[in-house]
């Protein structure tokens, strides 16, 4: 399978970390832009991530490893979309998905909008037993439709409500009245950005969301979950968001404490000349990795 040189891959490796057959990660960018409703550039996310990632340094000094050299990282070029939107692009982008499932790799996908996660996060459901799904936003994303389509960015919650209720939402601080009225209803495990800032979920509350996930688990990470002082580069930045050193104690304890299959991470809509941010998302991204493969 063609994968992008040193030049323009994953944190610029050599091939011999870097091409698809010895490597364990594979990193599927998926361009997909056709519902932004405020801010747009979804699209040039992926692309914005794989040039920002040249600057992330290969050691992690708080575990003590290159884990791109132990494990490998191939990166495919951008998924060629053929112009298909909604239903028939959620189809298309799982059967890519699956498929790097079916070689016995670690997939992650860069997006583009939050509605391409639908794909991704029901081709690992298909492959794995006992999974549940770590919703990582600003929005719940709950909509049945919106602005006249069921495969809105704010609606593919929705769409994965259909085949798995195991969601376990982290962040959320902006939704409608339908979205609040469906968690409720459904029995959805949401942790409101106010309930964890006035201790309402107690100080161990990053505890509780690991318990309440199975062996098993899937992430989607909407970079909106981000404070906008720190993660100002995405459509609909919401006040009063996260930080990365809680974010990143999350992550470890998930690592340790579970399984995780596979990730997203979507929704950075890159600035000119301002830079920041998509290193931001490359470094979480290569942190991922590290803290959820041993």
């Amino acid at each position: 399978m063609k994968t992008l040189n040193i030049k323009k891959n994953f944190l610029a490796i050599e091939d011999e970390y870097s091409n698809y057959n010895d490597s364990k990660v594979v990193m599927l960018p998926v361009p997909y832009e056709a519902t932004t409703s405020y801010g747009k550039g979804t699209g040039k996310g992926p692309e914005a991530i794989y040039n920002a990632s040249h600057y992330v340094e290969f050691f992690d000094e708080e575990l003590n490893r290159e884990f791109c050299f132990e494990h490998g990282i191939a990166s495919l070029p951008s998924l060629d979309l053929k112009k298909l939107t909604g239903k028939k692009a959620i189809d298309f982008i799982y059967k890519n998905v699956k498929k790097l499932i079916d070689d016995k790799k670690f997939v992650v996908t860069l997006g583009g909008e939050h509605t391409l996660s639908t794909a991704p996060i029901k081709a690992h459901f298909d492959s794995y037993k006992n999974m549940s799904v770590l919703h990582f936003d600003a929005h719940s994303d709950l909509r049945d439709e919106y602005e006249g389509t069921g495969y809105s960015h704010a609606c593919f919650c929705s769409r994965v409500a259909e085949f798995t209720k195991d969601i376990t939402q982290v962040g959320i601080r902006a939704q409608c009245k339908e979205e609040y009225d469906f968690i409720k209803k459904n029995k959805i495990k949401t942790y409101y950005a106010y309930a964890i800032r006035n201790g309402l979920h107690g100080k161990n509350w990053i505890d509780k969301v690991i318990a309440g996930l199975k062996q098993n688990v899937y992430v989607t990470f909407d970079v909106d979950y981000f404070d906008p002082s720190i993660m100002p580069s995405t459509g609909t930045p919401e006040p009063m968001g996260f930080y990365w050193e809680e974010t990143m104690e999350l992550l470890k304890k998930l690592g340790k404490k579970r399984n995780v299959v596979g990730f997203d991470v979507v929704e950075l809509a890159p600035q000119k000349n301002f830079s920041y941010p998509d290193f931001l998302t490359a470094k979480l991204i290569y942190k991922m990795l590290n803290y959820f493969i041993k």
